[in-house]
């Protein structure tokens, strides 16, 4: 699933080609992606012109004249840009026409993406935006607000880290990167996090999205940011997918087991 840097990548490609461009018409051939009313989306979306996107957590956030339009891609949400009249394809769910002419079209394969309106200047007041934690780099995010939120969860620090409640964007791949360079186990109760364990999973999650920012994100099976544009920090990961693989740090064998139903790799040596 495309985590905060995945997503934040989708906004600035689409941002390339969409500011400006006015949505003549909608057409949805799968109902369950909108959430509320489809006729309704369609109707309201019509004529609203893109302003501005941007990312919360992990939904991507198109400002348009008087609504706001929220995409969640979940697991394989993407857009492709195609001209007016080509041939729909079988997973093309929605299909915005532009006034240039060209069609953005949402393209999911697993039909778990969703898109709902909310009014412009409400979004951050109302769910599920008003649900999410504070962002990675919020200078909110410290060691008190973590140990508040922390301090009676007895589930391991991996589940907890994937609370978007908490902090917004962190997914399984970037989880298992920050918990290594912590040096902190998967394993460990949330609650029993120690300041000097706080300090590290606060720098190392700025540190790790920054640089997976910077770089595009990680392309994996189910992401490319559109038209084919793949991320390189997959080149970075020091753990996550590589079950046997060698440990950077200590050239011991990195482990894959579950935590919270989630794949999840370690090094048991470094992070004890």
């Amino acid at each position: 699933m495309p985590e905060k840097p995945e997503v934040v990548t989708v906004a600035k490609t689409l941002e390339n080609r969409l500011i400006g461009k006015e949505i003549k018409s909608c057409d949805v051939y799968w109902d369950s992606i909108i959430m509320g009313d489809k006729d309704a989306f369609i109707k309201e979306i019509k004529n609203q012109k893109i302003e501005k996107i941007t990312t919360r957590g992990k939904w991507l956030v198109f400002y348009l004249t008087s609504k706001a339009l929220l995409v969640h891609l979940r697991m394989e949400g993407k857009f492709f840009f195609r001209e007016k009249g080509t041939k729909r394809e079988k997973h093309e769910h929605v299909i915005f026409l532009l006034d240039d002419g060209m069609e953005l079209r949402f393209h999911d394969v697993r039909k778990f993406g969703k898109m709902m309106l909310l009014p412009k200047n409400e979004i951050y007041e109302l769910p599920p935006l008003s649900l999410l934690g504070y962002e990675y780099n919020d200078e909110r995010l410290t060691v008190s607000y973590l140990r508040n939120r922390f301090k009676n969860k007895t589930l391991p620090i991996k589940t907890v880290l994937l609370d978007q409640s908490i902090i917004a964007g962190i997914g399984n791949i970037y989880d298992d990167e920050i918990l290594f360079l912590s040096h902190i186990s998967p394993l460990r109760k949330a609650k029993n996090m120690k300041r000097c364990e706080l300090e590290s999973i606060i720098f190392y999650t700025k540190e790790v999205l920054d640089k997976a920012i910077t770089m595009g994100g990680t392309t994996i099976k189910s992401f490319t940011s559109s038209e084919g544009v793949h991320g390189r920090f997959q080149n970075e990961l020091s753990v996550h997918g590589k079950k046997d693989g060698i440990c950077p740090i200590c050239k011991g064998k990195i482990k894959k087991i579950k935590v919270g139903g989630r794949g999840t790799y370690y090094c048991p040596n470094c992070q004890k």
